[in-house]
């Protein structure tokens, strides 16, 4: 794990003991910090109790303490620890922000790190990918995978790329990135910022602790990007910005887990990241061709018959969706769940792509509204209706897409069990299917 003398001595209360705040408890106390914790969830106290004194914060004085480290997950907008913090005179501050004050102890290395309302993981998967393809080492974390904290320091050289939350951005103080990307903004998570100006405002703060003789790339052409961007030049203390939205590069037939325009704006903005680390053209095209893709992130789970089924539940928003409708011609799409918006003007301009669409979960009605006069429209509530009755329509060429264009939450834990339903759905639809071939073949 990541450890810092910087820690040694000091007093941290932790308040949230999932994945990030259990790797900062285990960090800080290896580091010999002394600690307060606390979680809502027993299990998790009692994992804690065995390094850290528990308690809650809301409870506790906290005069003295070095900071109070907060679970991204915390709503600091409503949540009283807020404002008791401010009162006792304690920073609140992330897992990130204490990878960022550790990073004097390590090895020589570089940060890249990616932030957008859409394309993070993708985005961040395939900069790791392709850093990883040339032997340098590398490793990933922030909103993806293993908590920063919790992985082994790299070697001299290393590159470690994080995928970085509006939430982790705001709890982040003095993370100088070497490569700082800001991929696209829309509307999200808005009942997390009093409005979508202050949470454009949370995901450009990255461009503030960026050195000077550092890299921003802005990738997105949406309004909030274009402000990012220019408001940056402006200041003139960045030196080297790159903008690679107008950006082309040939090829993307040949990277088979990067189809859609969405990943073509991601494979450029990672291909200006890892440019900005010195990786040439030979390189970063052998990668993009062996990049196997992130599951639930136009995930080709199974085929058959001719038929394509493609999971994309990670697409929470129709800003997400709406690309991906765009990678394919002939759709049958699955869609629907906790609605994040009134309407799908983003997927608007992919509507001629859609055969049929399949609706589920909370927002199916207003979907239904919203579709009906651009194409047909079946209303299937459950998951397992939605891929019968689409594999029942779709024919050889064409594809079945989960892309929701909603949160999960009404029907699934999360947009990885949701994708998983679908999965298994469309493995239990073509075990069907063979089972009947079979037996029809036997009979005659």
């Amino acid at each position: 794990m990541i450890t810092s003398p910087a820690f040694a001595g000091k007093r941290y209360a932790i308040l949230g003991l999932a994945r990030s705040g259990m790797a900062t408890l285990d960090s800080l106390h290896a580091s010999g910090a002394e600690l307060l914790a606390w979680d809502n969830r027993q299990d998790l106290r009692e994992i804690a109790a065995r390094k850290a004194t528990i308690g809650d914060p809301m409870e506790c004085d906290l005069t003295g303490y070095e900071a109070l480290v907060v679970s991204p997950g915390v709503p600091l907008n409503s949540h009283p620890i807020a404002k008791k913090a401010a009162l006792e005179g304690v920073p609140i501050i992330g897992d990130i922000e204490l990878f960022a004050q550790a990073r004097d102890q390590l090895a020589p290395h570089k940060v890249v790190g990616i932030t957008g309302t859409n394309g993070k993981s993708t985005t961040t998967a395939l900069i790791h990918h392709i850093i990883e393809s040339t032997s340098v080492p590398a490793v990933m974390g922030g909103n993806i995978g293993v908590p920063i904290l919790s992985q082994e320091p790299l070697a001299d050289g290393g590159v470690y790329v994080l995928e970085l939350s509006s939430y982790q951005i705001d709890l982040t103080f003095s993370l100088d990135c070497d490569v700082a990307m800001l991929l696209n903004i829309s509307p999200d998570h808005l009942d997390r910022y009093d409005s979508f100006h202050d949470y454009a405002a949370a995901k450009a703060r990255l461009f503030d602790m960026l050195g000077a003789d550092h890299t921003a790339i802005f990738s997105g052409d949406d309004e909030k990007s274009r402000l990012a961007l220019h408001g940056l030049r402006d200041l003139g203390r960045v030196q080297n910005i790159v903008d690679t939205s107008n950006r082309r590069v040939e090829g993307q037939a040949d990277w088979p887990s990067l189809q859609g325009p969405h990943n073509l704006q991601n494979a450029i903005a990672a291909i200006a990241a890892v440019e900005a680390l010195g990786i040439g053209e030979d390189q970063w095209r052998l990668a993009l061709a062996s990049f196997k893709g992130l599951a639930h992130r136009m995930e080709r789970v199974a085929e058959a018959h001719g038929v394509l089924f493609v999971n994309d539940s990670k697409a929470t928003n129709p800003a997400s969706t709406g690309p991906a409708l765009g990678a394919y011609p002939n759709i049958h799409w699955i869609l629907g769940g906790v609605p994040k918006s009134e309407n799908l003007e983003e997927c608007e301009p992919f509507f001629d792509n859609i055969v049929k669409a399949y609706t589920i979960g909370e927002a199916a009605p207003m979907f239904e509204k919203l579709l009906t006069d651009h194409m047909p429209v079946e209303s299937c509530e459950m998951m397992l209706t939605a891929v019968q009755r689409a594999a029942a329509n779709a024919k050889p060429g064409e594809v079945i897409l989960l892309s929701p264009a909603c949160a999960s939450f009404d029907q699934f834990r999360d947009f990885e069990a949701r994708g998983d339903c679908f999965r298994c759905a469309a493995e239990s639809v073509i075990v069907k299917d063979m089972v009947g071939t079979a037996a029809r073949d036997a009979a005659q």
